[in-house]
């Protein structure tokens, strides 16, 4: 069964912003990108052991704050070396002003 996990409020997430939320024993990225668009991955870089939620949005871009390696926020795909790995992204929804991402 597919479980929606309430993150934040809509309001905690400026345009092109990030944060961190843990859920259980996992850790998420969460964004929001220029057209206040929400978005989530897996919080961790894929090339090295760094949290996303430190790094910098720009656009529908992620850059890791470790070695400039960056991902689609909207897809999770690899965008720029060292990173070759894409993100496991998950999908979102707004109600009533708070942000939900989906657990599958």
């Amino acid at each position: 069964m597919d479980e929606w996990i309430e993150v934040c409020a809509t309001d905690e997430l400026e345009d092109e912003d990030v944060i961190r939320f843990d859920h259980g024993e996992a850790t998420f990225a969460i964004y929001r990108n220029a057209q206040g668009q929400f978005f989530a991955s897996d919080g961790y870089c894929t090339h090295e052991k760094i949290h996303l939620s430190k790094g910098l949005v720009m656009g529908n871009l992620i850059e890791c704050p470790k070695h400039n390696g960056r991902f689609d926020i909207t897809t999770g795909e690899a965008k720029r070396v060292p990173v070759c790995i894409k993100l496991k992204t998950y999908a979102t929804k707004v109600e009533a002003g708070r942000v939900f991402i989906q657990l599958v």
